[in-house]
């Protein structure tokens, strides 16, 4: 997965083995990809700020259920990665 070029002024993540592993094997690249670049790096900050591999697991398992269910980032209504309003726009 190449990264896009981005604004961000905070810290960057890379993105983990482990993380891209999961994304690929859920099909969710293209979703992953279509997130705006913070949202990207606030996902794998998050996950690896954990300390216990189970709240990380956790955490992934989040980000991959949001990801797959679009319309939500971190528990909160992200419309425009809404898997509707993308429906309506390729109409």
């Amino acid at each position: 997965m190449t990264e896009k070029k981005s604004q961000l002024k905070r810290p960057r993540h890379a993105l983990p083995s482990f993380v891209k592993q999961a994304i690929e094997e859920r099909g969710l690249v293209d979703a992953y990809k279509e997130r705006p670049a913070y949202q990207q790096n606030d996902y794998i900050g998050w996950i690896n700020a954990a300390k216990r591999p189970e709240t990380k697991e956790k955490r992934l398992q989040q980000m991959l259920d949001e990801l797959e269910r679009g319309g939500v980032y971190m528990n909160m209504p992200h419309p425009p990665s809404s898997k509707t309003t993308k429906r309506a726009k390729r109409k």
